[in-house]
């Protein structure tokens, strides 16, 4: 089958990472909750073990600090909307490790909220993706890396990502959480 647009591009694609590969256990849980502007206030040993850091060295860091190079920014912003505003997101993430090696997973990020409700951080579960899905969501992504190098502007590289990454999911008929879900 012929694909057409939007999806074409990104079956085309490739997302180009560096190092080494880090698979995580099948049982493996990374476990990690910031505060409302993304700092760590907790990562379980699995997100240490990891992406080989020790607790001293993470708390109060900002989150992405783990963030690999290769992985669409749009996504980002996908997820800061979907959290900030209360629901909750499932995205295939590459991270990167303090020595420069890589590792995916499937995260699943909520908000945390306290007795009135209110929003005072987020939480963060990641389990082991499987292999399948890393392989569709690499195409994907490396469409969305590829639309964002072409600009220089930062806003733009992303608003230019962010609405190539709506438009395929438009011509799948889902939202990203459906996509990722199908995988």
């Amino acid at each position: 089958m012929r694909l057409h647009g939007a999806f074409q591009k990104a079956e085309e694609a490739q997302l180009l990472l560096e190092g080494n590969e880090q698979i995580m256990g099948d049982d493996d849980l990374i476990v990690s909750k910031t505060d409302l502007k993304g700092k760590l206030t907790y990562a379980n040993s699995a997100f240490l073990d990891i992406a080989g850091y020790q607790l001293k060295d993470v708390l109060g860091e900002p989150h992405s600090m783990i963030r690999n190079d290769a992985m669409p920014r749009c996504i980002f912003k996908l997820l800061w909307e979907k959290i900030s505003s209360g629901n909750e997101i499932f995205a295939y993430v590459v991270n990167a490790t303090k020595f420069d090696d890589y590792y995916w997973v499937l995260a699943h990020v909520t908000a945390s909220r306290d007795a009135s409700g209110a929003i005072v951080g987020y939480h963060s579960n990641r389990r082991k993706p499987s292999p399948t899905a890393v392989s569709e969501i690499k195409k994907l992504y490396g469409a969305l890396v590829e639309e964002e190098n072409k600009h220089k502007n930062g806003k733009e590289s992303v608003a230019a990502s962010y609405k190539l990454l709506m438009d395929i999911l438009a011509q799948k008929g889902v939202d990203y959480d459906e996509y990722v879900l199908s995988l």
